[in-house]
């Protein structure tokens, strides 16, 4: 069994729920989280907002406003059978590509076991 961690951007849920459903996936948990990349700064944009007290009108600009800023995202907890979760990251990938840095990030761990809290019993997924 595996678990799928996805952190996508808060106006995809629509999207990914449909890809889930799609791909064989129904069930999951999905809440609301916030979070940042890795991504820093242009050095050349930076040096030259340093020399002309301006920012350029780009989305570098506004990046330069918003150092550690935290962006509302959606996190998708998925648990499947190993034969699935490949599929589910593609679909995951497929519903939530834009091309663009901000996407989502995907993780993917082993899961050693789970249970029925009502009953106790151990299942797959």
């Amino acid at each position: 069994m595996q678990e799928i961690v996805a952190m996508v951007r808060a106006n995809m849920v629509a999207p990914t729920k449909e890809a889930l459903a799609k791909a064989g996936c129904p069930s999951f948990t999905c809440m609301k989280c916030l979070g940042r990349g890795k991504k820093g700064m242009d050095p050349a944009t930076l040096r030259m907002v340093m020399e002309s007290g301006e920012l350029p009108r780009t989305p570098d600009g506004e990046a330069l406003t918003e150092v550690g800023r935290l962006i509302p995202k959606r996190l998708f907890n998925i648990c499947v059978p190993d034969d699935k979760a490949a599929a589910v990251v593609q679909a995951i990938i497929a519903a939530n590509s834009t091309g663009h840095p901000g996407d989502g990030k995907i993780f993917v761990m082993p899961v050693g076991e789970s249970y029925v809290v009502r009953t106790g019993e151990r299942t797959d997924a």
